[in-house]
Formats: C-alpha cells, sequence, structure tokens
C-alpha cells in the first residue's frame, strides 16, 4: 500500500524534496526541491508549455510581477473575498480551518478525552504581504504604537507613520491569474490574437495558509500553470469551450501516465465556488489523505475584466471586427498546481515489488532518461568505452538529463535508477569490446536487449516521442 509516509521518505532520501530550511528546524508550509524534484517540476512545466503554447497557434504565454500594484487584489475581490474560516481551540489556542473537518477530527482525538471546545468560525485572509521603500516602517510603526500618555503633537505624528506603514504595504501574489487580466489589453495591443484566444502562465504563488500539511499538497509558498481562455460573451460559447478544456485538461494528466482510475471531476457546490465563479469543477486524484483537488476549471464570466475596468478606469473592452461591435469577454480558466501534479504524479507512480522500490513515471516526466554502468569499475577499458557512450548520449544527441554511476554491484545501480524512475539503463560489458553492443534494461519490466552503439542514440530517442 502506497502511504505518504512512504513518499515522504522516499523524496528525502533519494534528492526530491527537503523541508524548507531543516537545519534550523523548518518552516512550516515550505519546502525545497532537490535535484531530482527540480527535474520533475521542470518536465511537467516544459509539457504544460508545450501542450498549451507551442503545440497551439491560439494561446501565448506571459509572466507576470509576483508584486503589483495593491490595486489590483482590491480590484479582484481578494482583499476581501480571499479568505478561509478560522477556529481556535480553547485549550491548546492551535488554530485549524473550520472547513477541514478531517483535520478538525484528528485534533480533538489529540486531546484524548478532553472536550474540545472551540471558538467561533472567523474569516482569515490568505494573502502574504511585505513593504515596499528603504525605509523600516514596520519597526517605526511599532515604536510609535509603544508608548502611552504622549501629547497630540506627538500623536499625530505617530499616526503619520502608522498611515505610510500601511501604504508601503504590497501583496506577494496569492494566484498568477491577475498578471494575466491586467495586462489584457497590452498583449491585444502587441500580437495580432483574436477571440477566442488564451493566456498562459507559469509561477509562484503565495498563500498565508492556516494549516499547512499534507507534504507539500497544502503549501504557502507553491507553483501555478494556468490557461486564461477569452471568448464572447454568450452562454453556449461559455459552455462549449468550458467543456472542451475540461476534457483536454483531464487528457493531459492521463498522457502523462496518470492512473484513469484514479481521477475524476467534481463539480463545486454553489455556496463552495469561489467568488469570481459561475461555475467551478474539479480534477481530483484518489491520494492517501482522500480524493484531492490539483487542479480547477473554472468559468469567470466577465467578472475580472470588468472590476479591472471599473477599478482602474481603463477601458477592458473588446472590439470584435466580425461582428462590429464591443464587449468585455467572458473567461474560461485552467488552474493547475505543479506542486501538487508533481506529488501526484510521484504517488501514482510509487510500486513496491519483493526486493525493489520502483518509480514507475511516464519517461518524459522521469528526471533521469537514461543511466549508463561500466559492468565494473576497477576495470579501465570498460570506464574509458563507457564514458564514450555517455559522452554520446549527451554530447551528440542531448538524452539530457543522463546519470553516470559507477559505484557498487551493478543490481544494487539498477535499483537505485528504478527507485528514481530512470526509465533505461545502458550497460557496458566485456562483450561490448568484442562487438560495440551495450545492453539497454527496461525499468519496468527489467527486460534487457542489445543493441549496436552506433543505432543507440536514434533507438533510446524513438522511445521518448
Amino acid at each position: 500500500m502506497t502511504t505518504l509516509e512512504k513518499i515522504v521518505s522516499l523524496c528525502k532520501r533519494r534528492g526530491f524534496i527537503y523541508p524548507g530550511s531543516e537545519i534550523y528546524g523548518g518552516l512550516a508550509g515550505t519546502w525545497d526541491y532537490g535535484p531530482l524534484g527540480v527535474e520533475l517540476k521542470n518536465n511537467i512545466k516544459r509539457k504544460f508549455w508545450q501542450s498549451m503554447v507551442y503545440e497551439r497557434n491560439d494561446v501565448v504565454g506571459i509572466d507576470s510581477a509576483i508584486l503589483m500594484n495593491p490595486k489590483v487584489w482590491e480590484a479582484s475581490g481578494h482583499v476581501k473575498a480571499f479568505v478561509d474560516p478560522l477556529v481556535e481551540c480553547k485549550i491548546c489556542h492551535e488554530r485549524l480551518r473550520a472547513d477541514q473537518q478531517d483535520e478538525i477530527g484528528n485534533h480533538e482525538k489529540s486531546h484524548k478525552g478532553q472536550k474540545v471546545s472551540w471558538t467561533k468560525p472567523r474569516q482569515f485572509n490568505l494573502l502574504m504581504y511585505t513593504h515596499l521603500g528603504p525605509v523600516d516602517l514596520a519597526r517605526e510603526a511599532m515604536e510609535a504604537i509603544s508608548g502611552f500618555g504622549v501629547d497630540q503633537s506627538e500623536m499625530d505624528e505617530r499616526k503619520d507613520v502608522l498611515d505610510r506603514f500601511l501604504e508601503s504595504r504590497v501583496y506577494l501574489r496569492g494566484e498568477i491569474t491577475q498578471g494575466v487580466h491586467i495586462n489584457f489589453k497590452n498583449i491585444l495591443d502587441s500580437t495580432r490574437l483574436s477571440i477566442p484566444f488564451g493566456v498562459a502562465q507559469v509561477g509562484k504563488a503565495f498563500r498565508n495558509e492556516i494549516t499547512p500539511g499534507n507534504f507539500t499538497f497544502r503549501s504557502r509558498e507553491f507553483e501555478q500553470m494556468e490557461l486564461q481562455f477569452y471568448i464572447k460573451p454568450e452562454s453556449k460559447e461559455a459552455q462549449k469551450w468550458y467543456e472542451y478544456w475540461k476534457q483536454e485538461r483531464m487528457s493531459w494528466y492521463l498522457e502523462l501516465g496518470m492512473s484513469k482510475k484514479k481521477l475524476r471531476f467534481r463539480r463545486h457546490e454553489e455556496g463552495e465556488r469561489a467568488h469570481y465563479a459561475q461555475d467551478a469543477w474539479d480534477i481530483e486524484y484518489d491520494s492517501p489523505f482522500g480524493w484531492k483537488e490539483f487542479e480547477g476549471i473554472h468559468n469567470r464570466g466577465n467578472w475580472d475584466l470588468s472590476q479591472h475596468q471599473k477599478h482602474s478606469g481603463v477601458d477592458m473592452s473588446y472590439f470584435d471586427q466580425e461582428a462590429n461591435k464591443k464587449y468585455i469577454p467572458y473567461i474560461i480558466e485552467a488552474s493547475g498546481g505543479i506542486d501538487r501534479a508533481a506529488l501526484f504524479s510521484l504517488i501514482d507512480a510509487y510500486y513496491e515489488e519483493k526486493d525493489r522500490i520502483i518509480l514507475k513515471l511516464h519517461p518524459k516526466l522521469a528526471p533521469v532518461k537514461v543511466a549508463v554502468f561500466p559492468l565494473l569499475a576497477n576495470k579501465p577499458e570498460l570506464v574509458k568505452k563507457a564514458r564514450s557512450i555517455y559522452q554520446l548520449l549527451t554530447t551528440n544527441y542531448q538524452l539530457l538529463p543522463v546519470a553516470w554511476d559507477d559505484r557498487g554491484n551493478i543490481g544494487k545501480r539498477y535499483y537505485a535508477q528504478d527507485e528514481i524512475g530512470t526509465p533505461y539503463c545502458v550497460t557496458i560489458d566485456f562483450q561490448t569490446l568484442e562487438d560495440d553492443t551495450v545492453t539497454i534494461r527496461d525499468r519496468d519490466t527489467t527486460k534487457q536487449v542489445r543493441e549496436k552503439i552506433e543505432k543507440l542514440p536514434q533507438v533510446i530517442s524513438k522511445k521518448f516521442v
């Protein structure tokens, strides 16, 4: 049985994911991606960009700033509506999300017989913020409120410091979406796109989660991959594209090897939808901690552009030359979590056999594509030949990344590569010195075939098409 504990152990042991700031005791809700983890995430991002941007002529990309004018978040509704319900345990004062019943239940069990009572839920805004400017206004603000019994002139001065402190506040983006919408006019003016068209983006977002948990599933710093697709403001058009993108996104995960029986759609209830959503469906994965969302497909209507037009005073409408009229487009959104996609890919690919652990990752997601081994590390002629083949695969044909390993016995090297998901291992043995053939071992079946060195790059490349 695949448990989260096994995945966490594998990730730490093999260099996929480490606890953030571990040598200083960590920082809740933050994670560092190691040498293999960063390759896995980059592969997911590359495949997303390839399918969304490179393989389509109706989608372009953007990379917007993390820090934006605070008015962006006021206009989008996040300052008021980007909230989760928070409750506090009256015994130990731990704070949890009121809508996470499994966490509430586990917390109550942890008190072992003591009856837990909770405070009334209050809304907690998830936006993180920082301050811009050369002066340490936070320190000055603390000093301003630290004294009592001062005269009116000093009170006025202290109030001025507090005002400047609040005015200097900017938010770390809670989603990458708004960076697309505030550039809607720029994209129209600088490209030849016409509706329907989309804008894709990959980037970091930040949320002050009340209770981060389940490994990387709920983090305070994470990456998103999104598409904002602009269409005519018509209900039939919206439904057509909504269904289209639902199926496209589900198919994308299936094409990357995720188990069909562990994926499903779930529609949001009316009271569950975000403030901007007219309709919302999640793609969920059957994880060790339950069915959990890792991509949402939303019908945002014309909420975003209408709000930015209202608050900025800039005309955000689109002129449809074919219909000879102006309108504010509807938006269909596909918003996925890269960290969640990576986590669920690892869970989905994890298999245990009698004497080995295998990560059956899709070859295009595998952090290492090929590993090259000399059969024996103490035979210079084998090592020299193996080095030449390693160079052949890395330099001439860019089958990257390729691993080199000459440590220990060949069986342990095979199993180490199985555990990190390397699809193919190439071994150079004594027969190689006689006839210029090598063995190619398949990760999933362990079967080996011999192949001429001159054909090796082409043979392996075909396996990744």
